[in-house]
């Protein structure tokens, strides 16, 4: 979860500890304040950063990454589980980008 003082760079190392410990999926959210006794919401986070961030984990590694405002844990996790599906998907973004 994003949003609670993290830095841009704690982020993206914690991201390469995870693909050098064999983690192969990943998800980015943006942390929300359930109640007012937790912590409170230090930043909103653009979804341009969470777009960047998503592309940063691909280039990592990950073969699966889902990252945004209101991405959880079960985002999409049917297809967490099918190898190289997110990859491809990305791979396919990219090159119609071009």
């Amino acid at each position: 979860m994003l949003g609670i003082g993290e830095e841009k760079e704690e982020v993206i190392q914690t991201m390469k500890d995870l693909v050098g410990v064999g983690c192969d999926v990943l998800t980015i959210g943006q942390y929300l304040q359930p109640t007012k006794k937790h912590l409170p919401v230090q930043r909103f986070v653009h979804p341009d950063e969470f777009a960047e961030l998503r592309t940063i984990g691909y280039e990592l590694g990950f073969d699966y990454v889902e990252s945004g405002p209101l991405v959880r844990s079960s985002y999409h996790s049917e297809k967490h589980v099918i190898k190289g599906w997110g990859r491809n998907k990305y791979l396919e973004e990219l090159a119609l980008k071009k």
